[in-house]
């Protein structure tokens, strides 16, 4: 795979499920910077994790429960939020919404 996707038409990139509810795909990346859609169905979770890109997020759609380092919001649509390098963190859907994160430097794994 390149190591960069500068354009991404709407219905050019590849859905792939990652927890039961939850679904992602890659939108834009380079090595520095990536971009992701991710979907969750209501009730669906975002599981405890941890990893040492920084993260900002975006609410696109709906209510989230987030939680980092311990501490939880309920966040809705037009929120953000943004995780430090190797903090925990995690989500929970409110209701069926969308985030749309950001990851840099960009996430290998997620395109293994």
């Amino acid at each position: 795979m390149a190591d960069h996707i500068l354009f991404v038409a709407n219905d050019a990139a590849e859905w792939t499920r990652t927890e039961p509810g939850v679904s992602r795909r890659i939108m834009a990346y380079l090595p520095e910077m990536m971009l992701v859609e991710v979907q969750f169905e209501k009730d669906a979770v975002g599981s405890l994790h941890s990893h040492p890109h920084i993260q900002a997020s975006y609410i696109a759609e709906g209510r989230f429960e987030v939680t980092i380092d311990g501490v939880s919001q309920v966040l809705e649509q037009g929120g953000s939020f943004i995780v430090p390098s190797n903090l925990v963190h995690g989500v929970k859907a409110l209701e069926k919404g969308r985030l749309i994160d950001s990851f840099s430097p960009y996430r290998a794994e997620f395109l293994a």
